[in-house]
């Protein structure tokens, strides 16, 4: 029924129904979205793919890929636009349910109303469709239960996101977008695998959930039905193989009334976000006077889901690789006490090598502590406790990082790191293409960027 419900909502939303302040928050994220994905098309993996799978899947179509200037079939657009937006882990994050949606939902909409000739109205409709669902779907699986059973969210609940977004540029119906959304949650999919041996298929999980949601809405529109209970059958439904403390009520509760793109995150580091407390807290500590030739040891205390994810595996303790760099709490504390800032520049391999860095993070130890534990995920709290040679004990508690809700980014703050990544592949077409984005509403199409 939940879903249904959710259906029903997604067919039947207008422009009309949606306060302008969701609006302009929508366009904000899409920003955040598209930006962080062609300040990564120089990457040298997405260089490899968009080589290799161009070569596969044809070059000429009638979408484009962010930046490049390439048009392509409509699915390979989605699927590589979602890849780069992922790769450089500066995209959007919903906290609650442990999503980063901008990453699967923008790149499915844009490419899907681009295919179709749709106005910039009509595309951040359905990106808000997207976002709502994608988060909705997300808390109803039940973050930490979810996440602790190895899933990976941005995938299992992207596929839903991508093709609610999708659903609404095609025009389903109720019933369609049912189809829909089954079809989305029979390709559910993703997880944590990969923090095992540091593999990069991380970014292929948003990729593949907004190309198969995007699929999904084509084939419920072609007439092939999905399940409707996909969520909630016994022998195979999601809340049963995926969860064991599902949150059904999640999925259609405050449908019009409560709107969750408005609770999202902009990451200001380009690394998990379950580090970025612990990189804030380790800079409060250094603006306090601790230096890197201070510290005998520090001791990181964290939430479960946190120091599982950048603090127990191998990779995170001893990191070699721009991967485990980036899901390694010990690393981002050492190199924000040793250079005071946290950029893309401090995970290329030969800085993560460098001794002093490894040094460093050797002398940081990660600790679960249940007080943070109770108050996730509406919070991703720390506490970093710095004990110097000298004696000296140094402490910082953050229980909300710089871009949160409770914290955030301000909408010049977002803007100039949209730009300046742009301007790092794009160059003097950096402010133009920023302009664009930001002046979708009123707009008969997409604007090329």
């Amino acid at each position: 029924m939940e879903l249904r419900d959710l259906a029903h909502f997604l067919a039947n939303l207008e422009t009309e129904n949606i306060p302008e302040f969701v609006k302009k928050t929508a366009n904000l994220c899409i920003l955040d979205s598209v930006g962080v994905a062609i300040g990564a098309k120089e990457n040298p993996q997405i260089q490899n793919v968009l080589r290799d799978y161009l070569e596969i899947c044809g070059n000429k179509g009638s979408a484009h890929i962010w930046g490049t200037g390439k048009r392509v079939p409509l699915l390979t657009a989605v699927f590589m636009n979602a890849m780069m937006g992922h790769t450089l882990e500066l995209d959007d994050v919903h906290t609650d349910s442990k999503t980063h949606i901008g990453t699967v939902v923008v790149p499915a909409a844009w490419s899907m109303a681009e295919y179709l000739g749709k106005s910039g109205d009509e595309f951040l409709l359905a990106v808000i469709c997207g976002y709502e669902t994608m988060a909705r779907i997300g808390m109803a699986l039940g973050v930490s239960a979810h996440r602790n059973l190895g899933w990976h969210v941005t995938s299992t609940a992207g596929t839903f996101g991508a093709a609610a977004a999708c659903a609404k540029l095609l025009g389903l119906d109720e019933d369609q977008t049912v189809s829909a959304l089954g079809l989305a949650g029979t390709q559910s999919f993703g997880t944590w695998a990969f923090l095992a041996d540091g593999a990069t298929n991380k970014v292929l999980h948003p990729a593949r959930a907004a190309a198969s949601g995007c699929e999904a809405a084509l084939l419920a529109k072609a007439g092939m039905t999905g399940p409707e209970f996909i969520l909630t059958a016994e022998d195979g439904g999601l809340f049963h193989n995926m969860t064991n403390e599902p949150k059904p009520e999640m999925v259609a509760s405050g449908l019009g009334e409560k709107w969750y793109i408005m609770e999202m995150d902009n990451k200001p580091y380009p690394c998990c976000r379950s580090t970025h407390c612990t990189i804030d807290g380790t800079l409060s500590l250094r603006r306090q006077g601790l230096r890197a030739e201070d510290v005998e040891s520090i001791q990181v205390r964290t939430y479960l889901v946190g120091n599982k994810q950048c603090g127990m595996s191998e990779g995170s303790r001893n990191p070699k690789k721009p991967v485990d760099a980036k899901f390694s709490t010990p690393f981002t504390v050492a190199a924000a006490l040793l250079y005071g800032e946290v950029t893309l520049e401090h995970f290329q391999e030969e800085n993560i090598l460098r001794p002093e860095i490894q040094e460093l993070l050797h002398k940081v130890t990660v600790e679960t502590d249940g007080r943070f534990t109770e108050k996730y995920p509406d919070h991703w709290g720390c506490r970093v406790i710095a004990v110097c040679k000298d004696g000296r004990v140094m402490e910082q508690e953050v229980e909300d990082a710089s871009g949160s809700v409770y914290n955030p980014l301000s909408e010049e703050q977002v803007r100039g790191k949209v730009t300046a990544l742009i301007r790092e592949t794009c160059g003097a077409q950096a402010e133009e293409i920023v302009a664009a984005i930001l002046s979708l509403s009123g707009r008969s199409g997409l604007p090329v960027v």
